[in-house]
């Protein structure tokens, strides 16, 4: 129920060993990439992927049932059948208003 962030590895400048020899390694031009590559990006996401799915009717939901009668000791009960096959998800979708990415190390507003 929360916002799903980036699995990769990111720069955020705090991030290391804490000694101080290290910074004249290898890994410390790996972080330099990261670093110019980063000041490329944005931090608005115009995109997202959809939740919603279509069924065999062309119908759009994020969950489809389908009613089923059961019979048990004589008597008749209807229940409800979650469908799982044969949905097709709406893909990629366009949001109306950009969002703030949730890996994007920035302060905002400081207090």
């Amino acid at each position: 129920m929360g916002g799903s962030g980036s699995k990769s590895k990111g720069y955020w400048p705090f991030s290391g060993s804490g000694s101080g020899e290290d910074s004249t390694k290898d890994g410390n031009e790996q972080s330099l990439a990261r670093l110019r590559s980063f000041q490329n990006a944005t931090p608005f996401v115009f995109t997202r992927r959809s939740s919603l799915y279509f069924d065999e009717d062309g119908d759009l939901a994020h969950e489809f049932y389908e009613e089923t009668i059961v019979t048990k000791n004589g008597r008749k009960k209807a229940k409800l059948k979650r469908i799982q096959k044969n949905l097709i998800p709406q893909g990629i979708i366009k949001l109306d208003h950009p969002c703030i990415h949730v890996d994007f190390p920035v302060v905002l507003c400081e207090v």
